[in-house]
């Protein structure tokens, strides 16, 4: 019979992307303009990770998914008020700053603290999932540095999809260049997964899911430990939005040849 699995996902808030984000200098370093004013939400790699742990844990009974997430306080608990009716997930919550600046090594570190305490959980067959990248902190390395410090040293990135057996060995594609996929199989636990998007819908809202979440939601955020995230020893000179440039023009009936080569002329200058 195949055991229990327990998937920890790292995840956490990004600024809702249709929302005008502006990078502004603050006494604690880059930032955005009206940062703690913008609405969040869950990051989507994140969030393609957790519906897949979900999906996976549904398969085996007794298995349970952890979501870990690094971010304030306050507004995580604003999140969760939609995230909890998704899927099933016992939150472990850090209190710190979650912006796009934030050093990725010192992100891990306090994700790997967090992920160490969690009662009764068996690194040794432990799958460790989060996003291949961030909608914020997007170094694409923060998951590989929580594997390393957690010791698992199977990492599999950019992943579309896991087929696990009830031996516990499982396969995964991984996208590489040219729209293709590498297939890899992996002898059992523990491993990371950096999930891409999956195959899996957005799952629909299920008030009970939700309920149920929020029961320990709550609780986590009260004891949420406070992390001490920065910039690291990184010094930004300067912030900003890249400027858009649009050249507009005109003309009627010119031949295909014609559109082309002026296309390509333009780019070239």
């Amino acid at each position: 019979m195949a055991k229990p699995l327990s998937i920890v996902v790292c995840g956490s808030l990004v600024p809702d992307p249709l929302q005008t984000l502006e990078p502004v200098q603050t006494p604690q370093g880059p930032g955005l303009k009206n940062e703690q004013m913008l609405p969040s939400v869950l990051d989507p790699w994140a969030a393609c990770a957790l519906y897949e742990a979900a999906n996976l844990a549904k398969q085996r009974a007794g298995s349970k998914v952890y979501l870990v997430a690094l971010g304030p306080k306050a507004k995580l608990q604003q999140l969760m008020m939609t995230v909890a009716q998704k899927a099933p997930f016992t939150l472990v919550a850090v209190n710190g700053p979650a912006g796009g600046f934030t050093d990725a090594s010192e992100t891990a570190a306090e994700l790997v603290k967090a992920i160490k305490g969690i009662p009764g959980l068996d690194l040794s067959s432990t799958l460790l999932f989060g996003g291949c990248a961030s909608a914020s902190r997007d170094a694409g390395v923060t998951l590989q540095f929580v594997a390393e410090a957690l010791g698992i040293t199977e990492c599999f990135m950019a992943v579309d999809e896991l087929k696990l057996a009830d031996d516990d060995t499982f396969s995964v594609l991984e996208r590489i260049e040219g729209g293709q996929y590498l297939s890899s199989t992996c002898s059992g636990f523990p491993a990371a997964i950096g999930w891409a998007t999956g195959s899996l819908p957005e799952p629909p809202n299920n008030p009970q899911v939700g309920m149920m979440n929020m029961r320990a939601v709550m609780p986590a955020l009260m004891k949420a430990p406070i992390a001490n995230v920065g910039v690291g020893g990184i010094s930004y000179e300067k912030t900003e939005v890249p400027s858009a440039k649009r050249n507009t023009v005109v003309k009627k009936d010119m031949a295909v040849d014609d559109i082309a080569k002026e296309i390509v002329d333009w780019i070239r200058s």
